[in-house]
């Protein structure tokens, strides 16, 4: 799945959590955080769902939509 890598970021930033923070309370990788933030790589469902959860936010904002791409 396509990660909104600017959406994700934000949302990081709000929260004032480093990766090292979001890694931790998401339980994902820093480094698939990290390829995730920079556009590397697309985030498997189960990825975007946990940092979602870890964000407080539903899933679908962390993922672009077709009008996006």
């Amino acid at each position: 799945m396509e990660v909104d890598v600017k959406r994700l970021r934000q949302l990081r930033r709000e929260r004032v959590l480093s990766m090292r923070e979001l890694e931790v309370a998401s339980g994902v990788s820093y480094n698939t955080i990290y390829r995730l933030e920079n556009g590397i790589t697309g985030g498997q469902p189960r990825t975007i769902r946990k940092l979602a959860k870890a964000l407080g936010v539903d899933a679908g904002e962390l993922v672009k939509t077709g009008e996006e791409r």
